[in-house]
């Protein structure tokens, strides 16, 4: 069966075939977690976003409306269970909400070909960074860890580990130009210094 044609995959999961869900699953995954990423920038919390969002799919199965594409149903979901967990949270500003909504537009209106190819140029450009300051940004965007956590890893200083960071984000945003805002969205939350 062709699940990647998505009238059939939204058939079978609304028919409750496991197939479906496992092939919905490998698919999907790791790319709402990268948008989730992008929203809350917490490995755990993306993790949590996600998971809910693929047991309440499962759960509501029944209510799926086959003619819906379910790479857009998925990522409202994730920006829906976003909203709805950090409802609480008086801290997050409009502007911050209002990047989101018009990255999740972009995301939605471009197909995932682009979105793949996109992430190959980014990470293209990562690779090239100096091997120090291509380090610190791995352990810092990728892997999650805090400033003060890579410079007790790597044996250097917090400032160092800054200098770093501000150093990648220089040449990447030189490197990868209009396509540098689209790294910050598919990578992590833009929550750092440096002014775009």
């Amino acid at each position: 069966m062709d699940f990647d044609d998505n009238k059939i995959l939204m058939e079978s999961l609304t028919n409750g075939e496991e197939k479906a869900y496992k092939f919905l699953l490998n698919k999907f995954h790791r790319k709402l977690h990268a948008y989730a990423l992008t929203l809350v920038n917490d490995h755990s919390m993306a993790q949590d976003i996600v998971q809910n969002v693929f047991l309440k799919t499962w759960k509501n199965r029944s209510k799926l409306n086959p003619e819906f594409s379910i790479q857009s149903f998925l990522y409202k979901s994730v920006y829906n269970e976003f909203i709805n967990s950090y409802q609480q949270n008086k801290a997050m500003m409009l502007l911050q909400q209002k990047y989101v909504e018009s990255m999740q537009h972009v995301v939605e209106t471009t197909d995932e070909n682009s979105i793949e190819r996109m992430l190959a140029i980014i990470n293209k450009e990562i690779q090239n960074l100096p091997t120090k300051c291509q380090q610190v940004f791995i352990l810092s965007k990728k892997e999650g860890l805090t400033n003060i956590e890579i410079a007790e890893h790597l044996d250097v200083s917090i400032k160092t580990v800054e200098a770093q960071i501000s150093k990648a984000y220089k040449i990447l945003k030189e490197k990868l130009k209009d396509n540098y805002n689209m790294m910050l969205f598919l990578l992590f939350h833009p929550a750092h210094k440096e002014s775009h």
